[in-house]
């Protein structure tokens, strides 16, 4: 029998933060610091305004968009929080922010077109690229330069192929966040070679200096960029799945068709639980975003001190809930550290390497969690470092 698997598909790696996750569900009295899932519980007001959709029969599809009530408050949060313009009927409600990246890949690669992707980055980036027909180009981003995309590396990397640069700031693995200044510094390299930006901005709202800084409000920026979000990191909504995908019209209109022949709409209730904390957001001015913030940036500081402190040099994220340790001195790469570490402390940790080649002498820790489980897993960490 002939082999009927794609050849894309069959080239892709299995994800290397799932793996992990895999075997500590199995592990007892392990901690695990590698999911990046906010601990925190959706918010009351918005579990009941989904209850109460399900209560009054809410349970037919949407249209294709999603619902007009939520595209427009989207619009005005983009607005009013980030000083960005994409009208509701640019905007597509996603199955999270995971179904926006790969809608805006699959609109855009043609077979052969090149689309850099920063790293340490986001694992389903380069896979993404590759399924929708492209080629990932790694840049790589450095500890020594705040994990950040300066111009040059930008230009070194970018080909008569090239097509579109994936900005994902603040970000995952490193909790690097891109100031005013930063992001305005690459536009003119990518005016200057005609691309694309898609920004993935799901951790937006968690910037623990600088208020973030979308590209798409610099300029005519918008008009070239493909703008990723959603209630997942912000609103502790990881398992309700509502993301949204604003962009250009002509790439909103090729996002649009794929959307309705491949997942119709995001699930109803959802996006009326998403309505709910938007709206309920405006009225307190987004209080339980602030409390989340907060709490994280508490966390990181100690986490990062506690890693330091050991010798693993850590540097001090300033967005998302990651940290993105070196652990060289220790003699390990990171994929034998954090299996080490598993097996003989059950402390999970994710190998920096799933993030990029960039990530090889690295291991993610997320911070997540609660006070209390980093603070054992600290302990654990501690023993077996020394005990190296």
């Amino acid at each position: 029998m002939r082999n009927f698997v794609n050849k894309r598909a069959a080239s892709l790696q299995p994800s290397g933060i799932r793996k992990f996750f895999d075997i500590v569900q199995k592990m007892e009295g392990a901690i695990s610091l590698g999911v990046g899932e906010p601990d925190f519980v959706t918010p009351w007001n918005v579990r009941d305004a989904a209850i109460r959709s399900l209560q009054r029969g809410y349970t037919q599809y949407t249209g294709n968009r999603g619902l007009l009530e939520l595209r427009e408050l989207i619009s005005r949060y983009l607005q009013e929080r980030f000083g960005v313009c994409y009208p509701p009927e640019r905007t597509i409600v996603t199955v999270g922010a995971s179904e926006a990246i790969d809608l805006a890949l699959r609109a855009v690669c043609d077979v052969g077109d090149e689309i850099l992707v920063p790293e340490p980055s986001y694992v389903s980036y380069a896979p993404a690229v590759i399924l929708a027909g492209g080629t990932p180009v790694a840049v790589k981003c450095s500890a020594e330069n705040d994990f950040i995309l300066t111009p040059e590396i930008m230009e070194a990397a970018i080909t008569p192929k090239t097509k579109a640069v994936i900005l994902a700031y603040p970000n995952n693995p490193t909790g690097a966040v891109m100031t005013r200044g930063q992001v305005e510094a690459i536009i003119p390299v990518i005016e200057k070679h005609d691309l694309l930006v898609i920004s993935d901005e799901i951790y937006a709202e968690l910037t623990y200096t600088d208020k973030h800084a979308s590209i798409a409000s610099m300029g005519n920026m918008a008009e070239r960029t493909v703008l990723i979000n959603g209630f997942s990191k912000a609103f502790a909504m990881t398992g309700w799945r509502v993301g949204f995908v604003c962009a250009p019209k002509e790439i909103d209109e090729a996002m649009f068709k794929i959307h309705q022949y491949t997942i119709l709409c995001a699930p109803h209730m959802s996006q009326r639980a998403a309505v709910c904390a938007l709206k309920d957001g405006f009225s307190d001015g987004f209080s339980v975003v602030e409390e989340m913030r907060a709490e994280y940036c508490r966390r990181g500081g100690f986490l990062v001190n506690a890693l330091n402190s050991l010798g693993l040099k850590c540097f001090k994220p300033k967005g998302a809930f990651y940290v993105f340790p070196s652990v060289e001195k220790t003699g390990l790469d990171g994929e034998g550290f954090a299996n080490a570490l598993l097996e003989k402390c059950k402390v999970a940790v994710v190998p920096g390497a799933a993030f990029g080649a960039a990530g090889v002498n690295h291991v993610r820790c997320s911070y997540a969690t609660s006070m209390r489980n980093l603070t054992i897993a600290v302990e654990r960490i501690s023993d077996f470092v020394n005990g190296l």
